[in-house]
């Protein structure tokens, strides 16, 4: 949500195991700044801290918002696994390079 409302262009959004807390007034928050914001999202399948769905719902509320979103979902709890962490180094150097 922060990265979304910042005045100024961000690379990238990084979202693990977490969730839109204002997914109904999502486009009174946003800043235009970073309407084009890559975003990658990851979540555990088994997640026991912020459930799975959370995390597809705002996956979701996202796309809708026209967002571009990567979304990968991993068979572990709330938590990073090695899957993960090289899927987020690939992410990152896209967004950088």
């Amino acid at each position: 949500h922060t990265a979304l409302a910042y005045p100024l262009p961000l690379a990238g959004l990084l979202a693990l195991s977490t969730y839109l807390p204002l997914r109904s007034g999502l486009e009174q928050h946003v800043h235009a700044a970073n309407q084009q914001i890559p975003i990658f999202m990851a979540h555990g399948s088994l997640d026991g801290v912020v459930p799975h769905a959370f995390g597809e719902l705002s996956r979701d509320r996202l796309l809708d918002a026209g967002y571009q979103v990567d979304w990968r979902s991993y068979p572990m709890e709330h938590q990073v696994c090695p899957e993960e962490i090289a899927d987020i180094g690939r992410w990152i150097s896209e967004c950088l390079g």
